[in-house]
């Protein structure tokens, strides 16, 4: 796949899309935040955490618990699925990563260390992800919430469809 997630240019500074983009920089740029955050609130950022996260930034698409464990042993850490799992466990409950529930893979956030509802397209082709964000508390759905007496804490908003490269190939 020669497209990865990154800022969009369609006018959303909050959209992330489907587009070339600096990847050393978004790295490096995730990681920065990892670490400055871990420092600043006490959390051990270990180098099984540090190479997880690495790994699902290198990505820009969604992996599966075992293929990051894969990738893991590859770099020399244990192959035991709690390696893995406990790594994942830390970064989803800190905000550095999101599970994409239809796919049971994990995903590098594009705004850790902000509160922010996400919402992620993915593509039903090749499986790639891109991250915006959502606004529960705004239109029916946080109209329903109000009415209820519901306080909305967590959505999880994922829409299937065909990134710009799979909709261009199928339109050939």
């Amino acid at each position: 796949m020669t497209s990865r997630a990154s800022r969009s240019g369609n006018g959303n500074p909050d959209a992330v899309g489907f587009e070339q983009h600096d990847h050393a920089a978004c790295v490096r740029d995730g990681m920065a935040a990892a670490e400055a955050r871990c420092a600043e609130e006490g959390l051990r950022f270990t180098s099984v955490r540090r190479k997880t996260l690495e790994i699902l930034l290198q990505e820009h698409s969604a992996l599966g618990a075992y293929e990051v464990l894969d990738r893991l042993r590859e770099a020399g850490f244990g192959s035991q699925p709690p390696v893995a799992y406990r790594a994942l466990e830390f970064l989803v409950s800190n905000g550095f990563v999101h599970k994409i529930e239809k796919l049971n893979a994990f995903i590098a956030c594009t705004n850790p260390g902000t509160a922010h509802y996400p919402a992620f397209m993915i593509c039903r082709s090749c499986d790639s992800v891109a991250e915006t964000q959502s606004m529960p508390a705004r239109g029916a759905l946080g109209d329903a919430a109000r009415a209820a007496g519901f306080l909305i804490e967590r959505t999880v908003v994922e829409a299937e469809g065909l990134c710009p490269t799979c909709a261009d190939k199928a339109d050939t």
